[in-house]
C-alpha cells in the first residue's frame, strides 16, 4: 500500500514538472517572438526616419529627354539627401503655370530664349538656375532627301511658338534657302524679316509643338522643323533622319528655371550640380547620340 500511495506521489510530480515546464518553454518562444517584432517595428522606425529626413522637390519636365534624365539623377539625388519627385508634361506652356502657381519648385524642358520669352509676355517672376543641354533643332521631309532639290514654293511648317521662328528662320539662312533683314537680330526674327525668298517658300506657324510629328508624316512634300524631345518620342534620329540640323553651338541651352524667391535654394542649387555631374552628362552623351548635347556648367 505505501509503495503504490509513493508511486502515485511521483507520478503527479511529473505531471506537474512537465506542465511547468512546458509553459516555461511557450513563454520563452512568445518572449522571442515579442523581441523579434520589436526589432522589425524598430527597423521600420528607422526606414520611416531616414525618408523623413530627405528634402523633397517636384520638379516638371516634358518626357523626353527631361524626365528621362532626371529619372537617372534620382538615385544621385537621393544620396546627397533629396527626394527628387517627377511631374511629366506634354504641353509646353503648363509647367511654367504650374511653376508659378507653387505646384512645382522648379522646371526643365525649356530653352533660354523660350523663357526670356514667357518672361516678358506672361510676367512670370523666374530664374535661370543654370543651362543642362542643348536640343539641337531639326528641320525634316518626307520626299526630299537634299536642301539643293527643295522645289520652289515648298511650305515650311514650324510650332507656333515664337521663341523658335527665329531660330528656325536662321537655319535656313544658314543654308542659303532665305535671308534676314540686316537690321534685325536672327535670333529673334519673324517670318515677316524674311527679305530675301528666292525659292518662295511659304510659312506655316501655326501648329502646336507636339503635333509636328504627324505633320512630318502627313505632309511629305513639306519642311517641318521638330524640336528634338519630340523628334525622339516620334522614333526619328535627328542625326540621321534630319534634312538640316542645328550645330551644338547653338544658344538654345535647355535650363533649370525656378522662381524668383528660391534661387539660392540648397536643394535646387544641388539639383543642377548633379545635373551637371559628370555622370550625368555622360549619361546624356552616350544615351542620345549627339540628338542632345549636354552643356557642363
Amino acid at each position: 500500500m505505501k509503495k503504490l500511495l509513493a508511486l502515485l506521489i511521483v507520478g503527479l510530480l511529473s505531471v506537474v514538472l512537465v506542465a511547468c515546464g512546458t509553459s516555461g518553454d511557450g513563454e520563452e518562444e512568445q518572449t522571442s517572438g515579442d523581441k523579434s517584432e520589436e526589432e522589425d517595428n524598430t527597423e521600420n522606425n528607422e526606414e520611416q526616419e531616414e525618408k523623413e529626413e530627405l528634402t523633397e522637390i517636384v520638379v516638371g519636365a516634358t518626357n523626353v529627354p527631361h524626365a528621362e534624365v532626371l529619372e537617372e539623377a534620382q538615385p544621385l539625388l537621393e544620396e546627397e539627401g533629396i527626394d527628387l519627385k517627377i511631374e511629366t508634361y506634354q504641353e509646353y506652356v503648363l509647367p511654367n503655370q504650374d511653376l508659378d502657381n507653387g505646384t512645382l519648385d522648379a522646371n526643365y524642358f525649356q530653352h533660354i530664349p523660350y523663357l526670356e520669352d514667357q518672361k516678358a509676355e506672361i510676367g512670370y517672376d523666374f530664374v535661370n538656375l543654370g543651362g543642362i543641354h542643348i536640343e539641337p533643332m531639326g528641320i525634316y521631309s518626307k520626299n526630299i532627301n537634299n536642301v539643293d532639290e527643295i522645289p520652289e514654293g515648298t511650305v515650311v511648317i514650324m510650332s507656333r511658338s515664337v521663341a523658335d521662328h527665329g531660330r528656325i528662320l536662321s537655319l535656313l539662312q544658314e543654308n542659303g534657302l532665305i535671308t534676314i533683314s540686316e537690321n534685325v537680330d536672327p535670333l529673334n526674327a519673324t517670318v515677316d524679316d524674311v527679305a530675301e525668298n528666292p525659292k518662295n517658300l511659304e510659312f506655316d506657324a501655326s501648329i502646336d509643338a507636339g503635333l509636328l510629328p504627324e505633320f512630318y508624316e502627313r505632309e511629305e512634300d513639306a519642311l517641318v522643323a521638330i524640336n528634338t524631345n519630340y523628334a525622339i518620342e516620334a522614333g526619328l534620329v535627328p542625326a540621321e533622319d534630319s534634312l538640316i540640323l542645328e550645330g551644338s553651338e547653338s544658344p538654345y541651352v535647355n535650363v533649370i528655371a525656378a522662381r524668383s524667391e528660391d534661387e539660392d535654394n540648397e536643394a535646387l542649387q544641388t539639383l543642377v550640380e548633379v545635373l551637371s555631374s559628370e555622370e550625368i552628362q555622360t549619361f546624356i552623351e552616350e544615351e542620345y547620340e549627339g540628338a542632345v548635347v549636354p552643356v557642363s556648367e
